[in-house]
Order: structure tokens, then sequence, then C-alpha cells
């Protein structure tokens, strides 16, 4: 079948994303919640596609099946519960722990069972699952922005399931032979370019949509655990089963080297902090924080870009995915969304206009986002020096947040 969305050469895993969120809308194919951008849609038709769970073999023979808790998934949850077999829902954003498992009420009815499979059926009937527990899931349900019918699939740029199915690897929950199922919408499915895939990206098994069950043969390799180097101290406090994981990973004898981190007291964190602060002293507005830890100037002068016109509803680990897809992540962002805007550091002109090229065209949530060198940046008055930051007001300092969030 032919894909109803046409991807560019050249395109990026944010440009397919946006492409997939505009099309389900300009063609009103999505319920509540709306719009469906940076989510994982909850496309019309999800039910009838996601009870088609229920046809493969595999469910069949299944004892315990994984199903994310987003709401075009909830009649895979509930076809797991009805079946009498094991749920279990990651738990939102890995806060708490990795996943819970789903108890029904003793002699659950199949309204009650209903119940169980909502959100607040997540909320109310479930229990946590420590790293200690023996588990081993024989599926896994997966929602998914766009998929490709060879098995390639894009999310909505977050990382939690790829991240969520490293951790099961790493405390054995899952082999090569669990079967990974996405829920979509025939129009996401679209032919996803194999070089946007990457070695943490997972794939999946079997496609279901409302006219279809796809199998994709899948020939490429599943996460085979927690690349620690794409980790940094931050992510681990952010997640502490991830922190408990990477301890117990060492204590194994495992290479556990994070991403690297910039040594207290580096001469470069000077170059990258307003002038004439202190050491020590916060960061106005509490949104300038390092973007990357891995690659840290030596030498050279900061040029910061400004962007302007991002979208109300952007978060800021989204706006990271998509310099991170363009090449233009910065070594800083200063993130200031209730102002629709955002101020990236770059290590000298060179990489700033470089950064400005990759961003020449960027729409995000149907908005055309402006991407320049801040006014500090224009002719060659700084040279030779680091810019003075763009004075940020009170109202700024408020919307302001920590762009570090995973």
């Amino acid at each position: 079948m032919e894909p109803a969305i046409k991807l560019n050469p050249g395109c990026t895993k944010w440009d397919i994303r946006q492409k997939v969120w505009d099309y389900i809308e300009a063609n009103n194919l999505a319920n509540f919640p709306r719009p469906v951008h940076h989510r994982i849609p909850n496309f019309k038709g999800a039910a009838q596609a996601g009870g088609k769970l229920a046809t493969l073999p595999e469910f069949r023979s299944s004892s315990v099946v994984k199903v994310n808790p987003d709401k075009p998934q909830e009649q895979a949850r509930f076809i797991t519960l009805d079946a009498r077999k094991t749920l279990l829902v990651p738990t939102p954003r890995l806060r708490t722990g990795l996943f819970n498992k789903i108890v029904p009420p003793q002699g659950a009815t199949k309204e009650e069972l209903r119940i169980c499979s909502t959100s607040r059926g997540v909320k109310e009937y479930s229990v946590p699952i420590g790293l200690d527990a023996s588990v081993h899931v024989d599926l896994v349900v997966v929602g998914s922005v766009a998929v490709s019918e060879k098995g390639y699939r894009i999310g909505k740029g977050e990382g939690f399931a790829d991240l969520e199915y490293a951790m099961m690897v790493a405390m054995g929950a899952v082999t090569d032979s669990t079967i990974i199922v996405t829920i979509v919408h025939d129009c996401q499915i679209v032919n996803i370019p194999e070089e946007l895939i990457e070695s943490h990206d997972l794939t999946v098994d079997y496609i279901l949509t409302p006219t279809r069950v796809i199998k994709t043969d899948c020939t490429c390799p599943k996460p085979q655990g927690i690349l620690w180097t794409k980790c940094d101290v931050d992510t681990l406090e952010k997640i502490p089963i991830l922190k408990k994981l990477c301890r117990m990973e060492e204590e194994a004898g495992k290479d556990v080297a994070l991403k690297k981190e910039l040594p207290r007291g580096d001469p470069s964190q000077a170059a990258a902090r307003e002038p004439g602060k202190r050491d020590g002293e916060p960061e106005r507005g509490g949104g300038s924080v390092p973007a990357s830890v891995s690659e840290v100037p030596r030498q050279g002068r900061i040029t910061t870009v400004y962007m302007g016109g991002i979208p109300a509803g952007l978060r800021v680990s989204e706006l990271k995915g998509v310099l991170r897809e363009r090449g233009a992540l910065p070594l800083r962002l200063n993130w200031q969304g209730a102002q629709h805007r955002a101020f990236l550091d770059y290590t000298d002109l060179h990489s700033a206009e470089e950064a400005l090229a990759a961003l020449q065209g960027l729409i995000l949530s149907g908005n055309s986002v402006c991407a320049e060198l801040a006014r500090s940046q224009r002719g060659d008055r700084n040279a030779g020096r680091a810019p003075r930051r763009p004075k940020v007001t009170k109202a700024a300092e408020s919307g302001a947040q920590d762009q570090s969030a995973p």
C-alpha cells in the first residue's frame, strides 16, 4: 500500500513527526487530546486497531505483556487483562521505577477491567515492580508517531520507549526474541529512511492499524542494553532506577562510563558564564545549563543564536531533539519558553553559522521558527570576548526552565 504521507529526501526524524502530526490534524483523524503535536496520536479507530492484538499467535501464547500507558493503547491493555494475562505498564517518565503491574479486583467484571485499562485504572490498580523481581516479558506494545513496514519506528522524541526497553534488557526482562508491537493509524505508516535508525532505536515486529496487521520481519537488531555514554549524571539523578541499574552493572564489571562531564574548575566554564559572574553563582532565570557536556570549548569566544517563534507547548527536550537531529546542538541553551524564544550558545562564530544554516526553514507545530545571530553578535564589535547575554526580565526569569529534562 502506498503511504499517504510522502517524505522529502534528506528528511530528519523531526520532519517526519511534523508531517504526521500535521496530516492527522489537517484530516481530522484524531480524538481527544488535541492537537496531536508532541503526543502519541490518539487516532480514530485506535480501539479497532488495538483489538487486532488478540489475533496474533504470539499474543495468545504470551503470559506477561507490557503496554505503554497512552490512550490509543487502551484497548490493548483491556484485551490483555480480559485474557487473564499479566499486564505491566511503564511508570510515568520513569520517575519512581521501571514499570507497575495492574492488579484488577478479585473476580473483576469486563466493565471493571475496562476501568483498569484506563489512565485512572493505571493509577488506582497498579503495584510497583522492583529491579530485584524476576520478570520475563513476552510481548511489548509501544506507541509510535511514525513507523515503516520494515519495522523502523519513530516516537514523539523523548526517548522513553527506547530507554524503557534498554532498561528491560539490562534487568533481563526481555531478549532478542521478545515481540514488539505498535498500534497506529494507517497514515502513520511511512517510508522511514534506514539511515535515520540508530543503535538505541527500538524497532517493531508487528504493526496493527484499523485495517491491517503487518508482520515486518525486521532484521535490524533491537537495543542490546543501556548506552551509558548517552547518559549523564543529571539524567541519573532524574531517573533513580537508572542510577540503580548503573550501580548494578558497574558491580557486575560492565563499562558504565557516562557522557563526558565538564571537570570542576575547568577554565572553559568561565567562557560560558556571563561576564562578571562569580564562581558558584546560579544562572539568571535558571534556564541556562549545558546542552551537552561531551563537547566543551577550550578556546575561542562564545557566539549566541536567537530562536524566536517557538510554539506554545513545545518542551525543551523536544527542541533539543530537533537541534540534535539537525546537527545544531549548542554548548548551552537558555530556554525562555514563556516568551516563545531561546538563546543558543556555540563555541565560535563558525559553529553558530553552521547551526543557522541547518535551522533555516525550520517549522515546529506549524510555526515558522526564526533563527538568527543574537543582537550582541551582529557585526564585529564584540570580537575577542564572550558576548553579553541578552538582559533577562523578571517575567523571563519566571518563565525560564531547566533544559536538562530527559
